[in-house]
């Protein structure tokens, strides 16, 4: 990377209805703060103009053009910068460009990527550049994963706390989430599918929870994918479209942390339904709604998504519970104040992207999840900007 970037980050994708949202919050938020530097980059002078007043940013924040069909225009916006924050997805049709010219440069990156086979061929290609440049990429850090692998890493400390030892068996359950989806996390998830068609082998990478920790293979994991009965909580659980992707992100932390979790650790997330023949009924209906949004019915364009106002009255309340071996147990929860896709993701990354800068400059180089390489320090910053809480429950 050059010796003296001009900017501590550059949001890369600004004119996309998430990345909109990213420089919004960061216009916002830090607004005055003779510290950061930042520019806003997408493929329109016009557009990123048009957007820059928009949200209200100040006149002269920086735009820089950038095509990830230009490997050029990828590269220059990567020399002027300490951080890429890159919304545009997805990834494994848009950022393979960005991620190769970060990891070759010693360039920062941050992405909200939930497309795990994409996200192992990076590792795998790009593992061993970024720690010789001293780049830290780092994964999935909006909803896809960071309140779970925080909510994961706050039930073990709690735990080491309680019982004197991590435990090896925690459960992710979601209590209660307010939220839409936007076109981009559609179009993401369609790619996956599309990619895994063309390709097989990708099909295995999806199915595997250690499909993000290379050389290592742990225990038989629960399969997550019908509706059950959760003695330990007295209620009926249903799949979480999502666990797919969090999971194998949390055993990646776990094996990026020297896993202090063990490596017989097992973790699954469910939703909760409910008590009952009803939260068994409700179960059902649940699973077969998410299975009707995966077919692609009614999923938004890409450059749609929630409104303002669907946004601030959305919200997220996930509880984990740790098990020891002789059955204590420990809950703790992560609640996050906005929508969890988009209102409060855009907060997490840009936090995300502030932390390393300022809070953590220490971690080392090579491809990370963020609450791994930033830890206790994410925590208190999520806490005080970005609307998220932690708690001790039981």
């Amino acid at each position: 990377m050059t010796s003296s970037p001009k900017f501590d980050i550059v949001v890369y994708g600004a004119t996309g209805f998430t990345g909109q949202l990213v420089a919004e919050y960061l216009a916002a938020h830090y607004r005055g703060d003779a510290r950061l530097k930042w520019a806003m980059a997408g493929r329109s002078m016009d557009k990123l103009a048009k957007v820059r007043d928009a949200i209200g940013a100040p006149a002269d924040t920086p735009l820089i053009v950038a095509d990830a069909s230009d490997p050029g225009s990828i590269k220059a916006m990567v020399d002027q910068t300490r951080s890429v924050v890159t919304t545009v997805g997805p990834y494994l049709l848009y950022g393979n460009e960005l991620i190769a010219a970060c990891a070759s440069s010693g360039t920062d990156y941050f992405d909200l990527c939930g497309e795990v086979p994409w996200m192992r061929r990076m590792i795998d290609a790009h593992q061993a550049t970024a720690e010789r440049s001293g780049a830290r990429i780092v994964f999935s850090c909006g909803y896809d994963s960071l309140p779970f692998e925080l909510g994961v890493f706050t039930c073990e400390e709690a735990a080491k706390k309680a019982f004197g030892a991590p435990v090896t068996r925690v459960k992710g359950r979601i209590r209660a989430m307010k939220g839409t989806f936007s076109g981009g996390t559609a179009a993401s998830g369609k790619a996956i599918f599309d990619a895994a068609a063309k390709d097989p082998s990708l099909l295995t990478l999806v199915r595997d929870p250690f499909a993000l920790t290379p050389g290592f293979s742990g225990p038989k994991q629960p399969p997550g994918n019908r509706p059950v009965y959760d003695e330990d909580l007295q209620t009926w659980l249903t799949p979480f479209f999502m666990a797919n992707i969090n999971t194998r992100n949390v055993h990646r932390s776990n094996a990026l942390l020297g896993f202090p979790y063990g490596q017989d650790f097992v973790y699954d997330e469910m939703q909760i339904a409910g008590p009952g023949e009803e939260g068994e009924a409700r179960a059902k209906r649940i699973m077969a709604a998410n299975n009707n949004l995966a077919s692609g019915a009614a999923v938004p364009k890409p450059g749609e998504g929630p409104s303002k106002e669907e946004r601030e009255s959305g919200y997220y309340d996930l509880l984990f519970v740790g098990i020891s071996p002789d059955g204590r147990q420990v809950r703790t929860s992560v609640k996050g104040d906005r929508d969890p896709g988009y209102g409060s993701t855009s907060k997490m990354i840009s936090e995300c992207a502030i932390c390393l800068l300022r809070d953590t400059p220490d971690v080392p180089a090579g491809i990370w999840t963020p609450g791994a390489a930033m830890q206790h320090r994410l925590i208190k910053r999520l806490v005080d900007h970005a609307g998220l809480t932690f708690q001790v429950e039981a």
